[in-house]
């Protein structure tokens, strides 16, 4: 990605050009890891893409913009996907102090042309609601690994956390009290900033989450450090924790062993699937939304994957 500091050339004093380029590192934390390292990827592929066009990166005309997302729609690759891409272009254009292409209208008018065209509905996967949960957690031994993925399932469903988040647990933000226990967020999708965010997980009478969590810690000797690691062949748990991809591979091994298709679930399961759950018996939205911090109920309900028949308003009179 392009450095505030190279707006200023090579006349820069050396002291002036270094807080330039902490500057620039400042704007960049501005966003997740995660979104960091798919921008960089996809400035990229939009620099190559350019480059092998004969086109300009930065700045980038307007129409070389628009064909590289006409190319994308014609290759079928999906509107999230050109959406995010054009994200990072804009985003390497802000940090270098150019105008976004994202904002100038030739670019809107394909965009919206392209979501008219292929649609915008995204492939949602399948909520591993209790019942889901309950079947594939039948299937895990009492091994250090089906400790590991029992907990790791139930804390993910009983927090309603992010993939990251998940895995982004240390001991240290593991708070203790007569109800259960309260996770400490440091960071999380919607709270960039660091301002943190407490999550309350109660003990339960069916899942237990709780009870699985230190379950795991005590098998593990867990004491510090990263709640999930990985686990060697050899039964040794590492110091590392797992990625976020890790979450989603667990899903897809239990849910295989319960007799599910795993292509159905993905590390989005769990959150959406303590949502579909709360919601499903009743509970006030705006309860489950402290739970997963979601700021608008309309973004909650993007969560929601009941049928249109669940909960329909006319079912008891008509």
């Amino acid at each position: 990605m392009p450095e505030l500091a190279k707006r200023q050339g090579s006349a820069a004093a050396p002291g002036v050009t270094d807080v330039l380029t902490r500057a620039a590192d400042y704007a960049a934390a501005g966003k997740a890891a995660s979104t960091r390292a798919a921008y960089r990827a996809d400035w990229q592929h939009f620099r190559l893409w350019a480059e092998a066009h004969g086109e300009g990166a930065l700045p980038a005309a307007h129409s070389a913009v628009a064909a590289y997302l006409v190319e994308m729609a014609d290759q079928g690759l999906s509107v999230s996907t050109i959406g995010r891409r054009l994200a990072a272009v804009s985003h390497a254009h802000r940090l270098a102090g150019h105008a976004e292409p994202s904002s100038a209208e030739p670019i809107k008018a394909v965009l919206r042309g392209i979501r008219r065209t292929l649609g915008v509905a995204p492939a949602r996967k399948e909520p591993a609601v209790a019942g889901t949960l309950a079947a594939m957690l039948a299937q895990m031994p009492d091994t250090l690994v089906g400790l590991r993925d029992r907990a790791l399932l139930l804390i993910g469903f009983s927090g309603a956390l992010r993939r990251s988040e998940l895995v982004g647990l240390d001991v240290a933000d593991i708070g203790r009290c007569a109800d259960g226990i309260v996770l400490t967020l440091a960071f999380s999708k919607t709270d960039q900033e660091g301002r943190g965010q407490a999550i309350a997980v109660p003990h339960g009478v069916t899942l237990q989450p709780v009870a699985a969590l230190d379950a795991w810690l005590s098998a593990a000797a867990i004491t510090e450090g990263p709640v999930f690691r990985p686990i060697d062949r050899f039964g040794r748990v590492g110091a590392t924790r797992l990625t976020d991809r890790s979450v989603a591979l667990v899903i897809k091994r239990w849910a295989t062993a319960a007799g599910l298709d795993p292509t159905l679930f993905a590390g989005h399961s769990l959150r959406a699937g303590f949502v579909t759950q709360a919601l499903g018996v009743g509970v006030d939205p705006l309860d489950v939304a402290r739970v997963t911090r979601h700021r608008r109920l309309e973004t909650l309900q993007a969560y929601d994957r009941r049928t249109a028949f669940d909960g329909h308003a006319g079912k008891d009179f008509l």
